[in-house]
Formats: structure tokens, C-alpha cells, sequence
């Protein structure tokens, strides 16, 4: 099991996949949680956990990955933003602010990427229906949907 707040799980995992397989050649930073509330009330434990699960996590295993990646002159990073990383969300200052910065980071990490024929790209998926989203409330998943250009459009 792989906790992506934990340096050392990452190098332990990375170690493994490497000797077992090679380095790896695709890596999807995918990790994600939420703890939503209104920037007047949210706790600092509220803001450092999403900075570091979903920001922190793609600097980390990026790093962990690249290597082996630039060696073979091959690769492909998926970083899984949010469209909330671009229009925001009530509630979600620290969600937003780590989704905005993945997709910052995808920026300079993909243009420097290219020179060792390695995509670095960003999906930012409007609202999906997940274990996560489920917790919202029912307004705000309305809000959400209305906002997302694929389905207000139809």
C-alpha cells in the first residue's frame, strides 16, 4: 500500500516496481480527498492535508518517476487536476488551490519533459459521480454540474 504523504513509502514502492519490472514508464497521480469549508473556518490541518495529498504527492512521485524516465528518453505522466483548479468552488479554497497548482506544475514539468520525449499531461474533469463527490451536498453538486461546459451546452 502506497501513502503518497510518506517520502519513504513512495522511494520503498518505487524501489519495488524497479526491481521487479524496471523503472517505471507511466505514472498517473491520481490521489485525491477533501476536507471542504469556507476560508474563515478552515482549520490549517484542513488546508496542509490537501496541499499535501493532492499538490505534494505529484511533486513526489514526479520526482520519484522522472528519472528512470528521462534515462529510457521515454514516458508518460497523467496528472488528474479538477475543473475546480480552474473556476473554483464554495468551500473548496484548499482543493482548488492544489488542483490550480497541479495544474501549474504540469505546465513546467511537461515543457522541460518533451526534450526526453515524455508527455507530461493534465485531465480536468468536470463533476463525476465518486465516492468523494457523493459527500457533497446535494446544491452544490447541482452547482457543479450547471457549471461544466459538456453538460450545460446540452
Amino acid at each position: 500500500m502506497l501513502d503518497v504523504n510518506d517520502a519513504a513509502s513512495i522511494e520503498t514502492l518505487i524501489e519495488k516496481i524497479t526491481a521487479q519490472f524496471g523503472h517505471p514508464s507511466i505514472l498517473v497521480n491520481n490521489a485525491g480527498i477533501t476536507r471542504d469549508n469556507l476560508l474563515m473556518r478552515m482549520k490549517e490541518e484542513e488546508w496542509s492535508d490537501i496541499i499535501n495529498t493532492n499538490l505534494t504527492s505529484v511533486f513526489r512521485l514526479s520526482k520519484a518517476c522522472l528519472r528512470g524516465m528521462m534515462k529510457a528518453r521515454k514516458g508518460r505522466v497523467i496528472n488528474i487536476a479538477s475543473v475546480v483548479g480552474f473556476s473554483g468552488n464554495a468551500g473548496q479554497t484548499n482543493y482548488a488551490a492544489a488542483k490550480a497548482g497541479m495544474i501549474g506544475f504540469n505546465q513546467i514539468d511537461g515543457a522541460r519533459s518533451r526534450l526526453a520525449r515524455i508527455t507530461v499531461n493534465a485531465v480536468a474533469p468536470g463533476f463525476i459521480d465518486t465516492d468523494m463527490t457523493r459527500e457533497l451536498p446535494e446544491a452544490q453538486k447541482k452547482c457543479l454540474v450547471a457549471t461544466d461546459p459538456l453538460r450545460s451546452s446540452r
